[in-house]
């Protein structure tokens, strides 16, 4: 039944490598939103019964918002959301989870999509590089519709709302990640030409 499917598809990677390349990565970068979305809601739990919860985390004041108070690349008020900010307790909730659904993409990425055949040690740095470039554009953006998006949900549906908010944030980071991501993973994991092995010495002729 499958086998018609795969050989199609095996064809249109030979013929299509580029195109087929993006499928995959499209395939993998979905497979690590539906992971998130399943771990954001547990580590929030976990981490809302510390008084990590009541903690702000506010570091890395960059400018200063229209009601003159400071903007912070990674602001998180003490308190629960939405009247507080989730404190230290949200922030590591986050990238507890953006950490684990990078890790697995990496591997994923690096030996199903591209089929790396380099140094993975490089890579792994310039992914991590990667990594935290885009982890603190995502946080700065955040700073704009994070509040938002809690505040206009909760009013509207309570607890409900704030699972809503969970999973709108966590596919807005998905989301950057993906733009951003393919492109550099193009360069990262790339194929290292066949070593090409020495000619075998020319047999010698029998006397």
């Amino acid at each position: 039944m499958f086998r018609p499917i795969a050989d199609a598809w095996r064809r249109f990677a030979t013929t299509r490598p580029a195109v087929a390349e993006f499928v995959v990565f499209t395939l993998i970068s979905q497979g690590m939103t539906v992971l998130q979305l399943a771990l954001m809601p547990v580590f929030k739990w976990l981490f809302n019964l510390t008084p990590l919860v009541d903690t702000a985390f506010q570091v890395l004041p960059v400018n200063t918002n229209a009601d003159g108070s400071t903007f912070f690349i990674f602001d998180y008020p003490a308190g629960a959301l939405p009247l507080g900010g989730g404190g230290l307790a949200y922030f590591l909730a986050v990238q507890l989870t953006l950490l684990i659904a990078q890790v697995i993409n990496f591997f994923l990425q690096r030996n199903v999509t591209f089929k790396s055949t380099s140094n993975p040690w490089p890579a792994a740095s310039s992914y991590a590089v990667a990594y935290v470039i885009i982890t603190f554009v995502a946080a700065w953006l955040q700073g704009f519709y994070k509040d938002p998006i809690y505040q206009w949900m909760i009013e509207r549906w309570g607890g409900t709302g704030e699972t809503v908010a969970d999973v709108v944030t966590m596919i807005i980071n998905a989301l950057i990640s993906f733009v951003v991501f393919f492109p550099i993973l193009k360069i990262i994991f790339r194929k290292e030409p066949a070593a090409v092995e020495a000619d075998d010495p020319e047999p010698v002729a029998a006397a």
